[in-house]
C-alpha cells in the first residue's frame, strides 16, 4: 500500500503542475450546471431533488473521462517515462492501481465540487439526501468504470487521441448496452440468455437503478467487478506492451 500511495501522490501532482487538472474542473462544473439548470429544467420542476443534475453525469463522462483517461499510459510509452516507472521497486500491479487511483480521486475531486448544488437544493426545500448521497457513489463509481476501462485502452497505444476515441466509443457501448437500439439487433438473433447479459453489461441500467433511491449492492458489485477486470486486463497489456 505504502508503494501505491507513492504513486498516486506523484500522479496527482502531475495533474496539478499543468493546466489540465484546472480545465477538466472548470469544464466539468460548467456543464453539469448548465446541463442541469438549462436543459434539465432544474428550477421549473419545483422538486427537491437533484434528479437533472445527476442524468447527465453518463454524457459528460463519455466526453471527459477518456479524456483524462488517455493519458495514464499513452503517455507514458510515447515518452519513454514506462521504462523508468517500471525500474522501480514495485510491482506492475501497483503501478496500474496506483495511477488508476491517482485518477480516480481526481475525479472524486471534480465530483465534490459540485457539493453547492446539493447545499442549493437543501436550502430551496427537503430533499431525500439519502438518495441525493446514493447518486453521488453511483457517479463516483461510473467514473471509476469509464477510468478503468481507458486505462486499459490507453496502454495499448501511444497515440493519446487514439486512446480517446477509442475510449470514448467503448464507454458508449456499455453506457447504452441496455438501450432498445442495442436490444432490437441483438434479439434478431440472438437466444433470450445473449439478450439478458447484453442488456446487463448498460451502465446506463445500473447508474439510474440507484439515482433513483432503489439502493441494491448487486448495482455497485457491478461496477466494482468492471473496474477490477479492466484493471486486470491493463496490467497483463501493460505487462505485454513494456518492451515496445
Amino acid at each position: 500500500m505504502g508503494h501505491i500511495a507513492v504513486i498516486v501522490r506523484r500522479e496527482l501532482a502531475s495533474y496539478f503542475a499543468t493546466p489540465l487538472a484546472y480545465v477538466f474542473i472548470v469544464i466539468f462544473l460548467v456543464m453539469a450546471g448548465s446541463l442541469a439548470f438549462f436543459v434539465g429544467n432544474f428550477f421549473d420542476r419545483s422538486q427537491a431533488d437533484l434528479q437533472p443534475f445527476f442524468t447527465f453525469h453518463p454524457w459528460l463522462y463519455l466526453v471527459l473521462i477518456p479524456a483524462l483517461a488517455m493519458r495514464l499510459w499513452a503517455e507514458e510509452r510515447k515518452s519513454g517515462t514506462i521504462e523508468l516507472l517500471l525500474t522501480l521497486p514495485i510491482s506492475m500491479t501497483e503501478a496500474v492501481v496506483g495511477k488508476f487511483l491517482a485518477s480516480w480521486v481526481f475525479a472524486g475531486i471534480a465530483l465534490a465540487l459540485t457539493a453547492p448544488f446539493w447545499i442549493t437544493v437543501n436550502y430551496l426545500g427537503h430533499p431525500d439526501n439519502g438518495v441525493i448521497l446514493a447518486s453521488y457513489i453511483a457517479s463516483f463509481l461510473m467514473a471509476g468504470a469509464f477510468l478503468a476501462i481507458g486505462a486499459c485502452l490507453s496502454a495499448l497505444t501511444k497515440n493519446q487521441v487514439i486512446a480517446f476515441v477509442v475510449t470514448a466509443a467503448v464507454c458508449f457501448a456499455f453506457t447504452v448496452s441496455g438501450s432498445p437500439i442495442v436490444l432490437g439487433f441483438v434479439k434478431g438473433w440472438a437466444p433470450e440468455a445473449v439478450i439478458s447479459t447484453v442488456a446487463g453489461f448498460s451502465f446506463l441500467t445500473h447508474f439510474n437503478a440507484i439515482i433513483r433511491g432503489v439502493i441494491d449492492l448487486r448495482d455497485a458489485v457491478f461496477f466494482l467487478s468492471a473496474i477490477a477486470f479492466f484493471l486486470y486486463a491493463n496490467t497483463i497489456i501493460v505487462d505485454l506492451k513494456k518492451a515496445d
